[in-house]
């Protein structure tokens, strides 16, 4: 067998079809409390492999925070990047970042993983991320470590390809309105928080066909060419943005959005077309903020990092102004 596709380190593809994922470091599951926090694993939907991480700031960190311990929580749901290919809620950059941001932000974290490309190739993960938003609003009289979230102060945030999936399932939630579909729902999507987010067109952007972009654009298309359906261009809805099939009113409760963009990062100007995509659109409350001078996903490379913890700030100003 050869390989037909490789991410070094990450990923091959062979020719028969078949995957080979190389994980790094993983942090395994464990309910007791460390570094201010708790954290468990919880099953989506067992028939499709969906699972999550849970993370629960413990009552001493509220206790030393501006949160009363007894008050009700905001809800992060966190997806993981990899275009759309690798990636796990237990690798270990992903596993420190968001047990951190759980205590800084005082939020409830919900990291999901959902099924990977090539073998699921989108929109599964749209649908398997949506599917746990569903869940959230299923469980919440029914899990005990939920019985502090605050499901009307519900968040959607991801790096890299899972910030695209949070644009998507966004865009699912106001054209499906969920709570129509439950009697006792309350959840609803108060903000985005899009980290060096994954997008792209047919159209090259100014930086890809600048001197000294072919190997990066060659990665992002290759994972464009594992992810997306079969027969689809890069001008696919989940690929190209400005594709979204969104109407001016639905556009009217598209809910505020800051994107995070890093300044050494290829896919920074993508990050910016976006933002500047949505103010087009009349969305309101928009904010770019970029981290200058770092690479892309460097929060999941160097999770306690002085750029990843004021990453975390920012992160808890945005989710407290809304």
């Amino acid at each position: 067998m050869s390989i037909v596709a490789e991410a070094p380190g990450f990923l091959q593809v062979f020719s028969d079809g078949s995957v080979k994922r190389f994980a790094p470091v993983i942090a395994n599951a464990s309910s007791e409390s460390s570094n201010g926090y708790k954290f468990k694993d919880v099953i989506i939907d067992p028939s499709k492999s969906i699972t999550a991480r849970i993370f629960l700031p413990d009552e001493r960190s509220a206790t030393s925070s501006s949160s009363p311990s007894n008050q009700l929580l905001p809800v992060i749901v966190y997806f993981h990047g990899g275009g759309f290919c690798i990636g796990s809620t237990t690798w270990l950059g992903y596993h420190v970042f968001l047990g951190s941001l759980s205590v800084t932000s005082q939020s409830i974290v919900l990291s999901v993983d959902y099924r990977l490309a090539p073998e699921n190739r989108l929109p599964i993960a749209y649908e398997d991320c949506y599917t746990a938003i569903e869940w959230l609003v299923k469980e919440k009289n029914l899990d005990s470590w939920l019985e502090r979230a605050n499901l009307s102060r519900t968040f959607l945030s991801g790096e890299s390809a899972g910030g695209n999936i949070t644009h998507q399932v966004a865009i699912t939630a106001i054209r499906e309105n969920l709570c129509q579909t439950f009697s006792d729902c309350h959840l609803e999507v108060k903000g985005l928080l899009l980290i060096h987010p994954f997008f792209g067109s047919e159209r090259r952007t100014n930086r890809e066909m600048a001197e000294g972009a072919a190997g990066d654009v060659a990665m992002n298309d290759m994972f464009w060419g594992l992810s997306l359906p079969e027969g689809s261009n890069r001008d696919f809805y989940g690929c190209n943005f400005e594709t979204a099939p969104l109407e001016t009113e639905e556009w009217g409760r598209f809910p505020p959005v800051v994107v995070f963009v890093a300044g050494v990062d290829f896919l920074k100007e993508r990050g910016v077309m976006y933002a500047e995509f949505l103010q087009g659109k009349g969305v309101k409350g928009v904010e770019l903020v970029e981290a200058e001078g770092e690479p892309h996903i460097y929060h999941v490379y160097d999770p306690e990092s002085e750029a990843s913890r004021l990453l975390q700030k920012q992160m808890r100003e945005f989710i407290h102004s809304l």
